[in-house]
């Protein structure tokens, strides 16, 4: 059984908040504690609170916490600026220049994973370590039902759910909450694909933590461990610099609840 510290759900006020001027638009970014940077980035229709909020005072307490709202989302206001990965990442890259920060270890969830993997590929000098949480490259990375799912998905499914009262808490126009689900929409059901030469390119350490059944292929993620030099019998390898740890008993949202086992992996890979 894991010990769960008394701080976890308690919220911790961030040191520094405010907006960076990048490719055309702003984007909302608050620091906690103080040490090596760590950037955390959301998974879609999510907010910083929403997300991170349970980890963030356990995390800050050895680290600098750099927490990012992606294009449209919490206080980040709604762009018609075309929704990339190439864009959304160099964003991340634009904080951390307004923050001087020349590199930082990124954890992204879900959507922020697949925006942590093109950072990975186009602004590797910035990266450190690599942490990926319930995401893939690539959308076969996905069991069919998942992709299905992106493609009937409707704004008005999120209607009376958290992550539409967590925008409504934050947002700087509410009104254009439905115009951001759409966008958010057709990006997930856009088919992408990173390309394996590009993951198997990354230098940095990549941690890769997954529910049992989070709606990730399996099958790919071990491809995409093996991609990343993993997989192997160590005594007659050496031991890999990436890892996977496969939680059980989770799905896609349970997973990002189990603070006390994220903070372990995390600070065991971290450090």
């Amino acid at each position: 059984m894991s010990t769960v510290s008394p701080s976890y759900g308690q919220h911790v006020q961030p040191s520094e908040k405010g907006y960076a001027s990048v490719n055309g638009t702003k984007v909302y970014y608050e620091v906690y504690g103080k040490g090596m940077p760590v950037i955390l980035l959301h998974g879609a229709y999510m907010t910083i609170d929403l997300n991170w909020g349970e980890l963030i005072p356990e995390l800050s307490t050895s680290r600098k916490v750099i927490a990012i709202e992606l294009q449209g989302h919490g206080h980040t206001p709604f762009s018609d600026r075309e929704l990339s990965l190439n864009t959304l990442a160099s964003d991340v890259e634009g904080v951390m220049d307004q923050l001087k920060i020349d590199s930082a270890d990124i954890v992204g969830y879900s959507f922020g994973g697949k925006v942590a993997y093109q950072f990975a590929i186009q602004s590797p000098k910035r990266l450190r370590n690599l942490v990926i949480i319930s995401s893939t490259y690539k959308s076969s990375g996905w069991l069919p039902e998942v992709n299905n799912g992106f493609k009937a998905a409707k704004p008005e499914f999120f209607a009376n759910t958290p992550m539409k009262a967590a925008y409504d808490a934050v947002a700087p126009d509410k009104t254009k909450w439905t115009r951001f689900v759409e966008q958010m929409i057709a990006s997930g059901a856009t088919p992408f694909d990173l390309g394996d030469a590009n993951i198997s390119k990354i230098s940095a350490p990549v941690l890769i933590i997954a529910g049992d059944n989070d709606g990730l292929d399996k099958i790919e993620l071990v491809k995409t461990y093996q991609l990343l030099g993993g997989n192997v019998a160590v005594g007659f390898s050496p031991t890999p610099k990436s890892q996977l740890a496969i939680v059980p008993g989770q799905g896609h949202i349970s997973l990002m609840k189990q603070t006390a086992t994220i903070l372990s992996y995390l600070n065991g890979f971290l450090k």
